[in-house]
């Protein structure tokens, strides 16, 4: 075979199998924010999509990891700050023991859902790379902000934005 003719059919091959990948895009800023069905310490079972038309906060965490532990306080006292009727905080519990949260929502007095991903789906969805993993979501259910690592979630800037984001 000539030289220029197996280069042109290793580069088709090459481009066909490229097309034919089967990983899901990374949510992006900017992207619809994948949907989960996730059950809270509580029973209560909270589905994304039926959020629409709240301002959604959703923290992917473990009890395992320093920098989670660290954002906590704020994550609670912005959460004690917005309105309940208008915006959601779901904490997302990655690769980690539900009674641990548990004990450490209770040692911390930490307010608001912390739903149990014990078979990873959400974390899947999202394809979470790291903990902790944070994602803004408007009320059309896109996403609007994308954090990796800890934040001081009611710092001027980031309450600025939920506000805006609240106003829309």
């Amino acid at each position: 075979m000539k030289p220029l003719l197996r280069f042109a059919l290793l580069a088709c091959l090459a481009l066909a199998l490229a097309g034919c990948s089967s990983a899901p895009p990374v949510p992006q800023v900017g992207d619809a924010a994948p949907d989960f069905t996730l059950v809270d310490r509580q029973g209560k079972t909270w589905t994304l999509s039926q959020l629409k038309g709240q301002v959604v906060f959703v923290n992917f965490w473990a009890t395992w990891c320093p920098p989670c532990q660290q954002e906590l306080p704020s994550m609670q006292r912005l959460f004690e700050q917005m309105p309940e009727d208008r915006f959601k905080m779901l904490a997302v519990l990655s690769n980690d023991k539900v009674d641990m949260a548990d004990f450490m929502a209770e040692q911390k007095g930490l307010t608001f859902p912390i739903l149990d991903d014990g078979e990873g789906l959400a974390g899947l969805a999202y394809l979470v790379t790291g903990l902790p993993e944070t994602y803004l979501i408007d009320k059309k259910g896109v996403i609007r902000k994308k954090h990796l690592g800890a934040d001081e979630w009611d710092s001027p800037d980031n309450l600025g934005l939920i506000r805006t984001l609240l106003e829309e």
